[in-house]
């Protein structure tokens, strides 16, 4: 693995450096997570985009730059130790992109990642459901042939940016046998330890739709702090036509596994990211921190050495993609890693501000320009063991499938 940059990738370094100081906006964006936010970080992607900034690895005629993924990585990091705003993008660019790019039609291409690229169509996630979290093929929601497409019917839970979202992309149960009923003799089967309890990851369909649809219900869901990260959706016989299904009818679990690969991998969470809080946590420690407090002193310590781990290990994922490999269920080593420091690099933050820790969106304080408001930080952390997969779920796949250790409850 050659961590030396050459001189395109430190030119395009340069660019990307200047362009965010010249435009990253002075004050911090409302919360993207309240209505006001949410418009003020749309408007946000579209500046990005004027320039080509908002996608810098996708190909030009998606409004991207076409660049290697090394320079994405520089990108992120540049973009990060800016300060700029959060994405509210991010599961249309991280997520439902890479899918079109590997697996859509090239009609489906051109008609959504341009208006994704520039923030006018925001899209959600609608996988999860009521009794489907992690364990996403138990999910129960349906999608039938109809003239033209399908009817989708069913119930969608914790589904992120769907609050003020313009589309939403998720899983369906399109073939037999998965009938009404089928879900109790499933669990009865599985729960009597049959090996005749079925496939339930078969006969689902991968599909996109409209929020604003008829037969679409919008129930916004609260974090702790009240803001509407998430929402519920009851759809109720919604037709979605045919050219919005993507991949085959009945191949959405093996598409959906591509789109989980890089949420759990490092496209939902670059490097740059966490290199850019244990830079703000390390210099706020220097500005402000009791020297004789050497515990707390080497839990930053542990924050920037975490950074700099996840990074190499990003970049050892890098050379991999650059050969052309797949990292497959070792995305999920990196989805326990990242989720768990980002909690333990948040609580030292609040430990170093102590009572200070506890007032959100507060002034920008001496060591930290950039005003990261840790306790927000910190709120949204606790989410990251349990979404993209639960930590639970995780371990049970590095046990089995890269240790290999016999299946079983643990």
């Amino acid at each position: 693995m050659d961590l030396d940059f050459d001189a395109e990738d430190e030119e395009f370094r340069r660019r990307a450096r200047d362009w965010l100081a010249a435009h990253v906006p002075t004050v911090p964006l409302p919360s993207l997570e309240t209505e006001e936010g949410f418009a003020a970080h749309r408007e946000w992607e579209r500046v990005l985009a004027a320039d080509r900034w908002s996608v810098v690895s996708w190909p030009k005629e998606y409004g991207g730059q076409g660049v290697d993924l090394v320079k994405w990585l520089v990108f992120e990091e540049e973009y990060y130790a800016a300060g700029a705003p959060a994405r509210v993008s991010q599961n249309g660019i991280s997520l439902l992109a890479p899918t079109l790019l590997d697996f859509g039609t090239a009609e489906q291409r051109a008609r959504v990642l341009p208006a994704m690229a520039t923030g006018e169509v925001i899209w959600a996630q609608a996988w999860s459901e009521p009794e489907a979290g992690s364990d996403l093929a138990s999910l129960r929601s349906t999608a039938r042939r109809t003239d033209g497409g399908w009817r989708l019917n069913g119930h969608k839970t914790w589904s992120s940016r769907a609050a003020f979202a313009d589309r939403a992309f998720g899983l369906f149960r399109s073939e037999p046998p998965y009938e009404p009923g089928f879900e109790a003799r499933y669990e009865a089967r599985r729960e009597a330890g049959s090996g005749a309890a079925g496939k339930p990851h078969q006969g689902l369909t991968y599909l996109m739709f409209p929020l604003d649809a008829d037969g679409v219900t919008v129930r916004p869901v609260g974090r702790l702090d009240g803001k509407p990260a998430f929402a519920e959706l009851f759809l109720d016989d919604v037709f979605v036509p045919g050219e919005d299904v993507i991949g085959e009818p009945g191949q959405g679990w093996r598409i959906a596994m591509s789109t989980t690969g890089d949420e759990r991998g490092l496209r939902l969470r670059s490097p740059g990211r966490f290199l850019a809080s244990a830079d703000r946590l390390a210099r706020r420690w220097r500005a402000e921190a009791d020297p004789a407090d050497t515990a707390l002193r080497d839990r930053v310590a542990d924050a920037v050495i975490g950074a700099r781990a996840y990074e190499l290990f990003t970049w050892a994922c890098a050379s991999r993609f650059a050969a052309r490999e797949r990292i497959g269920a070792e995305s999920s080593l990196n989805k326990v890693f990242w989720s768990e420091y980002d909690i333990a690099l948040h609580e030292t933050a609040l430990d170093l501000l102590g009572a200070e820790g506890e007032l959100a969106e507060g002034e920008p304080a001496e060591g930290d320009a950039a005003g990261q408001d840790w306790m927000e930080g910190y709120v949204f952390s606790l989410a990251g063991p349990i979404y993209a997969g639960t930590n639970e779920i995780q371990r049970d796949i590095i046990a089995e499938r890269l240790l290999g250790l016999p299946k079983g409850r643990r």
